[in-house]
């Protein structure tokens, strides 16, 4: 199994709040879950309001059967229409994938 976690530190944009974004791309990223039959689990969390500012906002949990189904999961388009949002809305990006 591979788990994929990726955060996010967001910022206003397009009008909206930083959380308002963390809330937009909760929303987009449950699409993501229901659109791409690799990903066996995943979830978005939103960091605290009461948390230091220099957390970030953001994590994406998933988890994979293997690194294949999760390099197909890179590609899908359901992804790559939420890597686009994403990409408007972050100021800064981690991510760390491993086997368990």
């Amino acid at each position: 199994m591979i788990k994929h976690i990726v955060m996010f530190k967001l910022k206003e944009a397009d009008g909206k709040t930083e959380y308002e974004n963390a809330l937009e791309a909760q929303k987009r990223f449950d699409n993501v879950i229901a659109e791409v039959k690799e990903l066996k689990k995943g979830e978005v969390v939103i960091n605290s309001k009461d948390a230091p500012e220099s957390n970030y906002t953001i994590a994406l949990i998933c988890e994979f059967d293997d690194i294949a189904a999760l390099n197909a999961y890179q590609v899908h388009p359901a992804h790559v229409e939420f890597g686009k949002f994403i990409g408007t809305v972050k100021t800064d990006r981690a991510c760390i994938d491993y086997e368990y």
